[in-house]
């Protein structure tokens, strides 16, 4: 039990999300409990993770959230451990949240070295109609950037998740390679805008940096097979576009491709059932899809090994985002900080003004 992870999860504290100020320690060994010397309440190690509140043993439940990782069907893990449906839905659902979590705050944070991205979409069958999965990569570290789940197919979806791209780090000099879809191409050049401040009043101007290139890769098909492939520049010039494939994929003769991203989605259609092509697996409700893409996705990028890059490597090891692989149990009991803290007011107390002074 480390204390200096822990923050005060009592909203109505004024210690609430602050970490390493001493205002934390431990309150009983067994029941793996802390308590906050502000407002003396005593919270458990698992409040605001996946394993909350979990009345299972805790290898069960990182054994069921690791099966269904993986892609084992609900009803095979419920015929094994003699679990309820129920049981298993809601330990997908927390493990989602947990991933989304983590994702947003470590991912999401801005520090992630954005040179050529790949995004792409899945249509995904439902009882009763169809989801789209837009996803992204990020080509040299191998690194899953986000997703988002709609039922339709258009520019509000391509626009999220490019929002998503932008949040994970700088897009000033990004290349972002796309498929056919003419609306990745002028949602990122409204996206990928910057404020130009001027000194003057009101709002300022939104421009492009230079730095900024976008390509698309077009496929022809004839009788379901790829009769021609058409390569073209939408944003920046040739030579810039070219250079920055070579340097990202490490191969001279790189050309304009989405074959990362696709790769990408194939992992997921792997590991998610309702993403197969001929299944009888159809997605229900669209929080459900979504709960098993940012577990999938989460497991992707801190739990598994990826094969390209350096031997015991996952993506966030390549993204210098952490040291080491992650374990199951790790990702779900993972603390994540409030994004937001609430505002007070008042005069504030003598150890938080010593605490921003020591800061």
């Amino acid at each position: 039990m480390d204390p200096h992870q822990q923050w005060c999860h009592n909203p109505n504290c004024r210690a609430y999300g602050r970490v390493g100020e001493g205002h934390i320690v431990i309150h009983s060994q067994k029941e793996r409990r802390y308590r906050c010397k502000r407002c003396g309440r005593t919270f458990t190690a698992t409040k605001d993770t996946a394993l909350y509140r979990m009345r299972k043993p805790k290898w069960l439940v990182v054994a069921v959230v690791t099966l269904l990782a993986y892609g084992c069907p609900v009803q095979a893990i419920v015929a094994a451990f003699s679990l309820d449906e129920r049981t298993v839905a809601r330990w997908q659902r927390e493990a989602g949240l947990q991933g989304k979590r983590v994702h947003e705050h470590l991912i999401e944070a801005g520090r992630v070295h954005l040179l050529q991205v790949q995004a792409d979409e899945i249509r995904v069958k439902a009882v009763g109609g169809i989801f789209w999965l837009a996803c992204a990569l990020e080509v040299r570290s191998r690194l899953w950037l986000g997703g988002v789940v709609s039922e339709s197919r258009d520019r509000g979806l391509i626009r999220c998740v490019l929002m998503r791209v932008r949040e994970c780090g700088s897009v000033s000099k990004v290349l972002l390679v796309t498929d056919g879809l003419a609306s990745y191409a002028k949602q990122a050049l409204h996206v990928f805008r910057k404020p130009l401040h001027t000194g003057k009043r009101g709002r300022p101007k939104l421009v492009l940096s230079e730095g900024v290139m976008v390509a698309r890769v077009k496929k022809r098909y004839e009788r379901r097979r790829v009769v021609e492939v058409i390569r073209e520049v939408v944003w920046g010039t040739e030579g810039a576009v070219h250079s920055r494939l070579q340097q990202t994929q490490r191969s001279l003769t790189a050309l304009i491709n989405t074959a990362y991203v696709e790769r990408l989605n194939a992992t997921f259609r792997a590991r998610l059932a309702p993403l197969v092509r001929r299944s009888r697996a159809g997605v229900h409700k669209q929080g459900t899809l979504e709960a098993g893409m940012w577990l999938v996705g989460t497991c992707y990028n801190f739990v598994w090994v990826h094969r390209s890059l350096e031997e015991g490597s996952t993506p966030a090891m390549a993204a210098g985002l952490t040291d080491r692989r992650w374990t199951m149990e790790e990702l779900l009991a993972f603390p994540v900080v409030p994004a937001e803290l609430p505002t007070w007011r008042g005069r504030k107390p003598g150890w938080l003004l010593e605490a921003e002074r020591a800061a």
